[in-house]
């Protein structure tokens, strides 16, 4: 029988940006018919400090999705940042009863609970929990024990947590913009993972660096399962900022300066030094200056992705390397100078095998917003409607969840 197609929606909350992204998902097949991208305030490093700016450019950025798709949007999967977020190993045993006794998902979702009790912190909110193996009577390298028989059920995992201040903040700001998260949050690396990496990648090793605006975060990947979340609390607006600093000109003209002529490796000695426009206004800057202020900045930065990589236990041992996203990911020959820090692999990418679209969102900086959105098609019961628009729309109350909203397994092959 020939697979529905379904709406699905991902909303990437950031520093600088909301970006949105509508599709449909029909078998094998991807297909964005909308997408927003609109400048927000109120966040600072991935974090809600104002509840009302980010949720008005959450608001205006589906607007602009829905005139485009000519569809309604009620829910969505929003994506999650911060240097609070990480992620635990865990592990846990529960007694199921005598040996022919079938595994039921009662006893999947206690083996879970009992996993986390006691390991999580009270002032932290599970995103999700991501099953490494089930162990049966001793057999251990089950990935689905549901409808197996034994008396003894053991579990060992990766719970990804944030603290619950932070995600209700996110939550409020989503409601004011009449968007009901769809499940947990989810955080952005994870997300971008799904639009850049194959399961090939993930079951070989791989890393995703989303290096973002206010953020730098990373997700670790290997044997098809995720092994480690991190976010560190500088991204290339701290960039922008020291050349400002440095420079003595206005952050505008610094970003342009970024954008344009900034390298992560060093240039020919003898390329012309740097002049913009403004106006009737010359701007001259010495090139070596702009240089040494970009590379002591993206030392620091990736200075400390090499300190997560060494939390994670993978330093040097990613046999697929690290995968470049985000909007600091465009930062020209930004792959040489990462590989020569990390020491592994690099490259950067951006979403692929999308139909529907213009380049215009096969960008880096889109990998989270289209994850997410394909993260969302794996959850069910999504609402939309073809008709009416943002002022017809009625706020839905969130639902407290249950075991699949609780502890969503986000990566399937």
């Amino acid at each position: 029988m020939e697979d529905k197609a379904r709406f699905a929606v991902g909303i990437d909350v950031g520093t600088n940006f909301v970006r949105t992204v509508l599709g449909t998902v029909k078998g094998e097949e991807v297909s964005v018919i909308g997408y927003g991208e609109v400048p927000t305030e109120g966040m600072r490093r991935g974090i809600v400090k104002e509840l009302v700016p980010p949720a008005k450019a959450i608001d205006e950025c589906l607007t602009k999705v829905e005139g485009m798709s000519g569809i309604k949007v009620d829910r969505a999967t929003v994506g999650i940042n911060g240097a609070h977020i990480g992620s635990t190993k865990i592990d846990g045993m529960i007694a199921v009863g005598v040996a022919e006794h079938e595994i039921d998902e009662e006893d999947i979702m206690r083996i879970a609970d009992t996993s986390i009790a006691g390991k999580i912190p009270a002032n932290r909110e599970t995103l999700a929990l991501v099953p490494y193996e089930y162990i049966l009577d001793g057999q251990g390298g089950i990935h689905e024990p549901l409808g197996m028989h034994g008396a003894r059920l053991e579990l060992r995992a990766n719970v990804v947590t944030a603290l619950t201040p932070d995600c209700d903040n996110l939550r409020k700001v989503c409601q004011s913009a009449l968007v009901e998260p769809h499940g947990p949050f989810e955080p952005n690396a994870m997300a971008a993972a799904r639009a850049i990496t194959t399961s090939a990648q993930r079951e070989n090793g791989v890393g995703v660096l989303d290096f973002g605006g206010a953020t730098t975060s990373l997700a670790v990947f290997d044997e098809g399962e995720l092994q480690f979340v991190g976010v560190i609390p500088l991204g290339s607006n701290d960039i922008t900022k020291d050349l400002a600093t440095v420079l003595a000109t206005v952050p505008d003209v610094a970003e342009e300066i970024k954008v344009r002529f900034a390298s992560a490796v060093k240039t020919d000695t003898n390329e012309k030094d740097i002049m913009i426009k403004r106006g009737r206004e010359e701007f001259h800057f010495r090139r070596k200056e702009v240089e040494e202020v970009v590379e002591a900045r993206l030392e620091e930065i990736f200075e400390g992705v090499r300190k997560m990589l060494q939390v994670a236990g993978y330093d040097r041992r990613l046999p697929e390397g690290l995968v470049l996203c985000g909007g600091g990911a465009k930062l020209k020959n930004i792959e040489l100078f990462a590989r020569k820090q990390v020491e592994l692999a690099v490259r950067v990418a951006k979403p692929a095998g999308i139909i529907g679209v213009s380049e215009d969102i096969l960008k880096p900086e889109y990998a989270t917003a289209i994850g997410l959105m394909l993260g969302d098609n794996e959850r069910s019961g999504i609402d939309f409607s073809d008709k009416g628009g943002r002022t017809q729309k009625k706020h839905k109350k969130k639902s407290s969840g249950g075991f699949l909203s609780r502890f969503f397994k986000f990566f399937k092959d």
